[in-house]
């Protein structure tokens, strides 16, 4: 029973398309211009900015007077609310199950935030467990945590996959413990010298297909029969 490593955000459920939805709705209350949520796209940088840093900047940009930490706390519930799981990939990770294959979340992030999306979306049906940066007090890429992944299901990492849309974090991180990876893309091409991706797909139910593709056993070719010998 080979183990099966995803990543949450923008692998298994659309965190981009969550912000970008809460943005626009911030943006329509303060009476911004929608073309503002490019700016607040790049600000957020995928989730790599903290929310705090998003927060203040919200808050320098359109003169609010309200706390940061309120702001901080707007973006989180509004975030959360609109995450969804999509029910195609839930199909895809039941037959990885029936595969015989032990799904496990690897992410990066704020227990109490990662949880929540976890349960809320109906996603901890289709998983064996999950590993949360904060609450093991280590991230991705560092090797430990996919090995704490691995422990949680008393699995051995190898004959592990990776999925993920973390060029660092999350093929990095495979490359790290030696286990193949599949990078979604997302639009992106890829750039990093250090390592690679060993399959590359544009989604997350392309990237199952794949790992299951490439463990399938391989069917055997029939035996070419001899050639006629003739006897007279």
């Amino acid at each position: 029973m080979p183990l099966l490593l995803l990543s949450l955000d923008n692998t298994l459920v659309d965190r981009t398309g969550a912000f970008r939805a809460w943005g626009q709705s911030l943006l329509e209350r303060l009476g911004a211009p929608a073309y503002d949520i490019d700016w607040l796209l790049d600000v957020d940088a995928d989730g790599l900015t903290s929310r705090w840093d998003v927060a203040e900047a919200i808050r320098n940009r359109y003169g609010l007077r309200v706390p940061v930490i309120d702001l901080v706390e707007e973006v989180r519930e509004g975030m959360i609310a609109r995450m969804r799981f999509d029910p195609m990939i839930a199909a895809a990770l039941r037959i990885a199950d029936e595969a015989g294959w032990v799904p496990v979340v690897v992410t990066n992030g704020e227990t109490r935030v990662q949880e929540r999306v976890i349960r809320s979306t109906g996603l901890d049906r289709y998983i064996a467990d999950w590993v949360i940066s904060e609450e093991v007090d280590v991230r991705k890429p560092n090797p430990r945590i996919f090995q704490i992944a691995a422990e949680r299901v008393r699995m051995p990492l190898r004959g592990a996959w990776m999925v993920g849309d973390g060029p660092e974090t999350d093929i990095g991180g495979a490359a790290a413990v030696g286990i193949p990876s599949v990078w979604l893309h997302r639009g992106r091409s890829w750039t990093e010298r250090r390592f690679a991706p060993t399959r590359i797909a544009d989604g997350c139910i392309a990237a199952i297909a794949a790992v299951l593709d490439a463990r399938r056993p391989a069917i055997p070719r029939p035996r070419a029969r001899p050639p006629l010998t003739r006897t007279w």
